[in-house]
């Protein structure tokens, strides 16, 4: 055992955050599975008793976070991994969401990622082998997209906060990876979302959106796990990676499309000399 490592996981519950418990556990690795409701987390304890904790958190809730840390380091001696997952989807366009909608989104995809690095950060330097942070966000930050706009640009602020972390941590053998995940059958579009009141303005376009979405078959969580794993284990891992086969393709199909626009606009950008 005194090679298991501690892993701290928010947004435990479902998903992407279940399945990496499940992988963890599987390895022989301990972990602090963190959770708004910790109930549907019940099984899991009961067949890993001594390598579980559950974990009652609210991320956005920042005092809670930091106390919340300190249990979870406390309750297997320290932190290895963290994982930076717990979020939750906004679906509607820009206008018809409200300010107390954009609010609670933000706070938890965003704010309340930046919490939780705030506060394991400490427990991940001191960490035998330097501590790794893995920042869930998404394929589609690199750019806005109808209906999913706040999530994108939460995803977004989060990649970019990340890569500033990451070079500011890595002096103190702290890994932070950005992991870019494509569409896994998570729940986010159905237990995971919030809706704004449709405005009737905007459903031609939406019914356009809603059949580009189609009814392809999402794969499960647990196929992202083994990916996630052994970037956990890498004494180098990458700052950034697309977690996906069809996601990779779908992402550089759109940075070439982005080069694209950018190179046919290039003769307007070089007219200003800064």
């Amino acid at each position: 055992m005194t090679d298991a490592r501690v892993w701290f996981i928010t947004g435990a519950s479902r998903g992407l955050g279940r399945a990496f418990a499940e992988a963890a556990l599987a390895g022989g690795d301990r972990v602090v599975a963190a959770a708004r409701d910790v109930s549907v987390l019940e099984d899991l304890a009961e067949k890993h008793p001594d390598h579980l904790v559950a974990l009652s958190l609210d991320v956005s809730d920042r005092r809670q976070v930091f106390d919340g840390v300190e249990r979870a380091a406390a309750a297997f001696g320290g932190l290895d991994v963290v994982v930076n997952n717990a979020g939750g989807m906004l679906y509607g366009m820009v206008e018809e969401a409200g300010e107390e909608q954009i609010r609670a989104h933000m706070d938890v995809n965003f704010f309340g990622a930046v919490w939780v690095a705030q506060a394991v950060l400490p427990h991940l330097r001191a960490a035998r082998n330097g501590g790794r942070l893995l920042q869930v966000t998404s394929m589609g930050s690199g750019g806005g997209m109808a209906t999913v706009g706040f999530y994108g640009a939460g995803k977004a602020a989060l990649d970019s906060v990340s890569e500033a972390l990451a070079m500011e941590v890595e002096r103190f053998g702290v890994k932070v990876t950005v992991l870019q995940m494509g569409g896994y059958d998570t729940g986010l579009f159905t237990t995971g979302t919030t809706a704004t009141e449709p405005q009737e303005r905007y459903q031609p376009l939406r019914t356009e959106m809603e059949a580009m979405w189609g009814d392809a078959v999402s794969p499960a969580p647990e196929t992202a796990a083994p990916v996630v794993m052994e970037v956990a284990s890498m004494p180098d891992p990458p700052r950034r990676l697309i977690v996906g086969s069809q996601s990779f393709d779908q992402v550089m199909e759109l940075r070439r499309a982005q080069e694209e626009h950018y190179r046919a606009w290039e003769r307007l950008s070089r007219l200003a000399p800064g």
